[in-house]
């Protein structure tokens, strides 16, 4: 009878989730008179002295994200004033994601909400619905709404993100459900294409969770320090060591470490992102705590660096490839492709013996081609994983699952060429005057569609820099041939690596 029980409620639960978000349902403020004034007046008055009374940076960066506590604003709300006021007021974004880890519930990906927009006592935040239903069709990102309903990390974010901006963007809300590091990589590969200069990403999230003052304000710094490293691996070592300090009332050293790791994933990988510790307390400095057991509180920003002041240089000045080296990584793509026809399992390879240009987070292709003609391709513009594990895994999806094409079988594979192009990062153009043919490669996005062609196409068809254009956006991106001219475009360098011609 239990088990009758059980079934009819879960397919009730399922239905009416199904139900929710079918309908216009709009997400409604439940830490409102908690965390935060629930009277209009008061609350605009409350936040206008945290901005006033805030550590100040002069708001003349260009601000890609930030991580901003969500306890009480009578805790926490200085310093989360103190990063909201790195950006200048009028910055005009087309979206605000806002990512945090859920309180509440627990699933394997992570929560779009998309039912509705979400209400605070300032008013109406709108929800970009074609963003988060396109991200939800990444199964990834389709778990139940009503992670949102009872959350308040994100709703805290968003007086701050109403009071500060003049034009106030749609938001995104986004919650974590998941601690596997994995999926986290995966959850910021699909949130790639929008991790640009055009929109910005709102980590909420408070630090040390209950040991005394004294431990918090060692455990939050040496936290801080390791997010501001930009090293995923570095954030999480920490995270293990500061689990190891002698304070038992310490319970977590950041209750949202997973959205702070995904924003690592994100961005780690750009030299020309910088991080930048703002301000800190904890709730020991707050007149309403005490400092037996505290919560921390930091801002972090993240920044693109002063571009002026840098020297452009080549990606191939900066990574160099032997001839050894090259001929090394095309064989273990194709070493790879052979095991998978024949044995029907990857190749091992060994880390131990590997140069260490393997081993650093580099996007690439593999292109195979028959006679001249392609015969599969595909890549990873950016990643967090070493460049040896994304030419074993471009080469596999490159063989048997390019969707333009059949299988590779094994009589195709003794006629294929193999060649892998090491990518450098994506770098937003005003003027196609920036377009080095045969040293960029371009990837042109609107609204929701993008494409890319890499580097070595335009030379080998001989096109003009409006042809690889005109071509990349209609046979990629699918917007005509002169979408592009109302397009975000960037640009890339590959260094191209050739198997010696069959």
């Amino acid at each position: 009878m239990r088990k009758v029980i059980s079934v009819i409620l879960s397919i009730f639960i399922f239905v009416m989730e199904t139900f929710s978000q079918a309908r216009s349902t709009d997400r409604q403020p439940v830490a409102a008179g908690r965390f935060y004034s629930a009277d209009k007046e008061t609350l605009i008055n409350d936040i206008s002295s945290l901005f006033e009374e805030c550590v100040k940076t002069k708001p003349d960066l260009k601000v890609r994200a930030l991580i901003s506590p969500h306890a009480g604003y009578v805790y926490s709300g200085k310093v989360a004033a103190s990063a909201y006021s790195c950006i200048d007021r009028n910055a005009v974004y087309k979206n605000i994601f806002i990512i945090g880890s859920s309180h509440i519930m627990a699933f394997e990906g992570a929560s779009v909400y998309s039912a509705g927009d979400f209400i605070t006592p300032l008013g109406r935040l709108t929800v970009n619905k074609e963003i988060a239903n396109t991200l939800k069709n990444n199964k990834l990102f389709d778990f139940t709404t009503n992670a949102h309903l009872q959350e308040h990390s994100l709703e805290v974010q968003m007086p701050f993100v109403q009071y500060h901006f003049k034009n106030i963007p749609p938001i995104v809300p986004i919650i974590l459900g998941t601690n596997n590091t994995g999926i986290i990589k995966k959850l910021a590969e699909a949130l790639k294409p929008w991790f640009t200069p055009d929109n910005l990403f709102i980590i909420s999230s408070d630090f040390s969770h209950y040991p005394s003052y004294k431990t918090a304000v060692a455990v939050d710094n040496a936290t801080a320090s390791a997010i501001v490293s930009k090293d995923p691996q570095q954030f999480l070592d920490v995270l293990r060591k500061n689990s190891e300090v002698n304070d038992p009332g310490l319970v977590t050293s950041m209750c949202g470490w997973t959205s702070g790791l995904l924003l690592l994933y994100l961005a780690g990988t750009d030299n020309n992102l910088e991080f930048r510790k703002i301000d800190y307390c904890n709730s020991g400095d707050s007149r309403l705590g005490n400092k037996d057991e505290v919560v921390g509180y930091n801002a972090i920003v993240i920044f693109e660096k002063n571009r002026s002041t840098r020297t452009e240089k080549s990606l191939s000045d900066e990574i160099i490839f032997t001839d050894s080296q090259k001929d090394e990584l095309i064989a273990m793509a194709r070493n790879n492709i052979r095991s998978l026809l024949y044995d029907n399992k990857k190749i091992s390879v060994n880390q131990d013996t590997m140069c260490d240009l393997f081993k650093k987070p580099l996007g690439a292709f593999v292109t195979l081609k028959i006679d001249g003609a392609l015969r599969g391709c595909i890549g990873r513009f950016i990643s967090s994983d070493p460049l040896y594990e994304v030419v074993l895994e471009s080469s596999q999806s490159s063989a048997f699952e390019d969707p333009r094409f059949t299988p590779l079988t094994k009589t195709e594979f003794s006629k294929t060429n193999i060649e892998i192009t090491v990518l450098g990062p994506l770098k937003k153009i005003n003027n196609i005057d920036e377009i080095v043919l045969g040293k960029h490669g371009i990837y042109i996005k609107k609204d929701f569609r993008s494409g890319t062609m890499l580097p070595q196409v335009a030379i080998e068809n001989k096109w003009t820099v409006e042809e690889f254009l005109g071509y990349t956006s209609l046979n990629k991106a699918g917007i005509g041939w002169d979408g592009w001219k109302n397009a975000d475009i960037y640009t890339y360098e590959g260094i191209v690596l050739e198997e010696d011609k069959k």
